[in-house]
């Protein structure tokens, strides 16, 4: 936490990120052309961010290529920022008298070094996924097949959880789980309330990028308000950061 916060100190940084959050992949040249910083400096501030993670470097040619990941400044927002969120929105939506922004998608995206076929296979097997999800899903993994969410010795089963697309290597979607009191925390009114919700929806897409891997996973069709949405936000970043975490480290020499 203390070198992110140090990295994201320095204005020149921060703009660095933004500018590769409008538009990631860029090299050292296209970063130059499009901002007001000295190259030499561009150089130092990209290897302060890529020391503490906040940035992600591929080779392409000649050209090493920058990418902004998101997952050390998540894990903060979710982690230590949260409770002070969690402590003031209230109070200032009552001060400024209008609701909350009507939410109703988590996007996820992160940059692991790893294989498509590698994170494929930590996602869709049984056998290996709860080491590096935390939970498995156990499927035929056909469209419209449905399956089974295995978590923390509970196996969940509904005729709503649905496979929804299923392109090996590139793109999974799939009928979110019905929540149980396996989810750490969730209260029984909790639960109520998320069962009534409609059903929404999680697709990963896996687009590979040299000798990384750009895994965005999506969660939609949430209803106005949803319960499940804080939920969601907390979990799926947890889960993912502890897939990267996992799928880097058995990574191959």
């Amino acid at each position: 936490m203390d070198e992110v916060f140090k990295a994201l100190a320095d204005p020149n940084r921060r703009q660095l990120l933004d500018a590769l959050n409008d538009r990631d992949g860029q090299s050292l040249a296209e970063l130059c052309a499009g901002l007001p910083i000295a190259r030499q400096s561009i150089s130092k501030h990209l290897a302060l961010l890529e020391a503490a993670g906040l940035v992600t470097t591929v080779r392409q040619g000649r050209h090493k290529l920058h990418y902004v990941n998101v997952e050390p400044i998540t894990a903060i927002t979710d982690g230590w920022l949260s409770r002070y969120d969690r402590a003031t929105t209230p109070a200032l939506g009552d001060r400024v008298g209008h609701d909350a922004p009507d939410v109703r998608e988590f996007r996820y995206t992160t940059y692991i070094r790893t294989t498509p076929e590698r994170l494929w296979q930590a996602v869709t097997n049984p056998a290996v996924a709860p080491d590096y999800l935390g939970h498995a899903i156990e499927s035929a993994w056909l469209k419209g097949s449905g399956y089974v969410w295995i978590e923390n010795g509970l196996r969940t089963e509904h005729p709503d959880q649905l496979i929804l697309e299923s392109d090996p290597y590139r793109r999974l979607g799939f009928t979110y789980r019905t929540l149980t009191a396996d989810v750490s925390g969730i209260s029984e009114e909790l639960l109520v309330a998320a069962a009534a919700e409609p059903r929404s929806r999680v697709y990963f897409d896996i687009e590979p990028l040299d000798d990384l891997v750009k895994l965005t996973v999506v969660h939609d069709d949430l209803s106005p308000g949803s319960v499940v949405l804080p939920l969601i936000s907390h979990t799926w970043p947890m889960k993912l950061a502890g897939l990267k975490s996992r799928l880097e480290q058995d990574a191959p020499c």
